[in-house]
């Protein structure tokens, strides 16, 4: 079920073991060939086809698209709500449903930036609610093996206005790709070093990370199916129920 499509009667009789499922994404640069709704355009995309494929089992709310961008503030353009506000609109999603019974919440994610608030939001409302079910993962976590064996450019994963995201893009938005600006940037450091924090307009010249310029539909077709079924198995799964056991 779509939630901005539905009457308040229809919410109040749907099912009550659906999982709701929370879109989320951003208004930031996305370098000079993709527009700034990226995140948020291929996080609705993902999640609107599982609910269409999973209709009775999915509560589907709308895009939150004012993500955690602070570090893409220096591109004009772009648009950011502090941590604390982009947590507390996750958290109000969720305790507006919370009286009406609905008990399984999972944050579907389309921007990396989101993934550090989205996992302190659900372990708040975990703590508050610990009866209850909550999960959160970015769609391009599905489709990491897919990538590493698909994507023609030497960097094999999803970064950011890259060979995926375009791809993904060219299937999802062709007319949205400005294809007569697709370049390849990015650095990295020497010697390398993990878990610096570093904002865009540091680590690349016009905002993206990666080689567009690899970017086919075809690659973003196949893609974005890995992305949907992977999603799907585990609202599925969840919706269904499962039990933790030893091994």
């Amino acid at each position: 079920m779509i939630l901005a499509h539905a009457t308040w009667k229809e919410v109040q009789d749907f099912n009550r073991e659906s999982v709701v499922l929370i879109p989320t994404g951003s208004l930031e640069q996305h370098g000079p060939h993709l527009p700034l709704f990226t995140d948020s355009l291929l996080a609705t995309a993902v999640a609107s086809e599982v609910e269409r494929r999973l209709p009775s089992k999915v509560l589907l709310v709308p895009t939150l698209w004012l993500g955690a961008s602070g570090h893409h503030l220096a591109f004009p353009g772009s648009l950011s709500a502090s941590f604390e506000s982009y947590e507390g609109a996750i958290i109000d999603v969720v305790e507006s449903l919370v009286p009406h019974q609905f008990t399984k919440f999972y944050v579907l994610n389309g921007h990396g930036g989101n993934t550090e608030p989205n996992g302190v939001a659900m372990r708040k409302l975990k703590r508050k609610h610990p009866n209850l079910t909550f999960g959160h993962l970015g769609y391009f976590a599905f489709v990491a093996d897919k990538a590493a064996n698909l994507l023609k450019g030497p960097t094999k994963e999803m970064r950011h206005a890259c060979e995926a995201e375009v791809s993904l893009m060219m299937h999802l938005h062709p007319d949205m790709v400005r294809t007569d600006r697709l370049r390849d940037d990015g650095l990295s450091s020497n010697p390398a070093v993990r878990g610096v924090i570093h904002h865009f307009d540091e680590v690349s010249e016009e905002g993206s990370l990666g080689y567009a310029t690899h970017a086919t539909a075809e690659t973003g077709k196949a893609l974005f199916e890995v992305a949907v079924e992977g999603a799907c198995r585990e609202i599925e799964t969840i919706a269904d129920g499962y039990v933790l056991e030893a091994r």
